[in-house]
């Protein structure tokens, strides 16, 4: 089963790009993420969304 929810570490790796430059897509609302108690996870549905729209923006620029 494919996880629901990524660690800030796990979706930068995803990503290709460093853990403090997605805590910088976070800040900048960029990249949704939630509030677990303490721990901050990214969801992996919004995460793909967010490279869709990434590849949108590319085509059309």
């Amino acid at each position: 089963m494919e996880k629901l929810l990524l660690t800030p570490q796990e979706a930068a790796e995803s990503l290709g790009v460093s853990r403090s430059q997605l805590y910088e897509l976070m800040r900048r609302h960029e990249v949704v993420s939630i509030l677990i108690g303490r721990s901050r996870r990214i969801p992996a549905a919004p995460l793909r969304e967010y490279v869709q729209r990434l590849a949108e923006d590319a085509w059309t620029a």
